[in-house]
């Protein structure tokens, strides 16, 4: 396979969208194919290779989606259980009712919970340079971020409409660990990582603050002018809060990320979540009905989230308006110094993930990848 396309982009995301290191993987059939761009450590120099461990933010949620799916499949719960029938009074407050909160709302991001990324308890530590640095060896218990999920009232009922919410998977994970008694870990491993021979995937423990290698160094803008307020951001002004461009990058790398728990704290590869999405896509890992479940979208119109997508259970699917009635399936991700996306054709099993040492600059530098790649013009 040439992927001339491609690779122009990944070398064009240098310069026009500041990334200091970016690698692509495609898979077709039989086919293999790897570019990179820039580096893997602006210090050294050293360039991006093949296998990489990196953080892949929330494409955690697919995994806790798939845990539970399995789980359902086995007799052990259904997704149209309550959160009130598995983590009685965890959401009985600040005008939340665990009674009408399903675990498919949940993993649908319909469930009425705030935008957790908003609340001001954890932008404070890292809304600066200077606070990131403070706190980014902080680490968050479960019991921690299940009181920040309903730390704020309600911004709609369960199901009226799709909300992006961490919080909504920190409960979900905590139901994991619930029902079976294992950590959330334990249970991704067991359900997910080894039936697919995920080798280089695991849940990244609340204490670490490194990579395996190999591994590249991550970097960070995703800072606040010093001395904003997170408290005052909104999902409509928080781009005008946002430092000057043209800082130089602070190397994140060393930094725990025990935060993002069931809602995105995966490491992995762009070869094992090759083999991830596209076992998810196809349903090669689980059961019809549960693969049904899983890809029974909802509008994401009006969420502040990714254009063009509609949100499934933990993943997304690109809008058939703009796919030209083709069927595109993924799973994607950000946090500071890390962003990452893999979208398939299961038709085909064609599929391309990518990775920058930085994190979402841009969906234009995606929607150009998935044009190259699978010719398919999807504007911003």
């Amino acid at each position: 396979m040439t992927h001339t396309g491609i690779q122009q982009i990944l070398d064009g995301a240098v310069a026009t969208y500041h990334v200091p290191g970016i690698v692509a993987e495609v898979v077709r059939g039989e086919q293999t194919w790897f570019g990179s761009a820039g580096v893997a450590d602006r210090a050294t120099g050293a360039p991006r290779k093949p296998g990489e461990h990196v953080h892949t933010g929330s494409a955690g949620k697919a995994f806790t989606a798939a845990t539970l799916l399995a789980l359902e499949a086995q007799g052990v719960l259904s997704i149209d259980d309550t959160v009130e029938k598995w983590l009685p009074g965890v959401l009985n407050v600040n005008g939340y009712d665990g009674n009408t909160i399903t675990i498919r709302h949940l993993l649908s991001n319909t469930s009425g919970l705030f935008v957790t990324g908003l609340a001001p308890e954890v932008s404070y530590r890292y809304a600066t340079r200077s606070s990131f640095d403070e706190h980014r060896l902080d680490e968050f218990t479960t019991e921690e971020l299940l009181r920040l999920a309903v730390s704020q009232p309600p911004i709609g009922a369960p199901g009226e409409r799709f909300a992006y919410s961490n919080g909504g998977f920190f409960v979900a994970g905590a139901i994991i660990e619930k029902v079976t008694g294992n950590s959330y870990a334990a249970e991704v491993d067991h359900r997910v990582v080894q039936p697919l021979g995920l080798t280089g995937t695991y849940v990244r423990p609340t204490d670490h603050t490194g990579y395996p290698e190999p591994h590249p160094r991550a970097y960070s803008t995703l800072f606040f002018k010093e001395g904003a307020d997170p408290a005052a951001v909104t999902p409509e002004n928080w781009e005008s809060m946002m430092e000057d461009p043209g800082l130089e990058p602070l190397d994140v790398t060393e930094f725990k990320t025990s935060g993002g728990f069931s809602a995105g704290n995966v490491v992995s590869t762009t070869g094992d979540m090759i083999r991830f999405i596209d076992a998810l896509a196809t349903g090669s890992l689980l059961p019809p009905d549960q693969h049904r479940q899983m890809w029974t979208t909802v509008s994401t119109e009006g969420g502040h989230w990714m254009p063009h997508a509609r949100y499934g259970l933990g993943l997304f699917e690109l809008d058939k308006a703009v796919t030209e009635g083709r069927t595109l399936r993924g799973v994607g991700g950000s946090l500071w110094g890390s962003w990452f996306f893999a979208v398939t054709d299961p038709a085909d099993r064609h599929t391309l993930a990518v990775h920058t040492n930085t994190e979402w600059k841009s969906w234009n530098l995606m929607f150009e990848l998935l044009e190259a790649e699978f010719g398919v013009a999807i504007g911003s």
